[in-house]
């Protein structure tokens, strides 16, 4: 048996939710540091919000590790470059159809009411580089690996995997 490994970092980014929340701490962080002048309570205010301001800054990046070993698909979740969780674990043989987000060989897949999970890069490019699976029938995947990684899959399932 012959065992191909290949591993894929992918960098989600930074969510807008987060960004957003981080910046409204910090406004409250320096409004509660001016408040402070006149109001006693408003230092331990403004050292609360600096933290929590901190902890949604920190924890905002997020990268996702897709690994390949011996017919198995490893998704990792990588929260602030220091703390890693697995996410999802998928066998090759259970896949459906593996292939490009536009291609035309998920067109027999796109009226199904599937649970969805994105384990890709938040920010699109152009041309669209991510690839969507689908799983046992009931998810679709949607991830952006590498073409060493899309090419491992196809050595192993080569009539599942498109590249269009």
């Amino acid at each position: 048996m012959s065992d191909t490994y290949v591993e894929c970092l992918v960098a989600a980014g930074k969510s807008k939710t987060a960004k957003t929340v981080a910046i409204g701490l910090l406004v409250m962080t320096v409004f509660f540091a001016i408040a402070m002048l006149w109001i006693a309570p408003a230092l331990l205010l403004a050292i609360v919000t600096a933290v929590a301001g901190w902890i949604v800054f920190a924890n905002a990046s997020v990268e996702y590790e897709y690994l390949y070993l011996d017919k198995e698909i490893t998704v990792d979740r990588i929260v602030a470059q220091s703390r890693r969780k697995r996410v999802a674990t998928y066998s090759v043989d259970r896949i459906e159809v593996f292939a490009p987000i536009n291609s035309w060989h998920l067109d027999n897949f796109r009226n199904r009411d599937v649970k969805i999970a994105d384990y890709s890069a938040e920010e699109r490019q152009e041309p669209d580089e991510r690839y969507v699976m689908y799983y046992e029938g009931g998810a679709k995947i949607i991830l952006s690996p590498s073409a060493e990684f899309v090419k491992a899959l196809m050595n192993v399932a080569p009539r599942k995997v498109f590249k269009d």
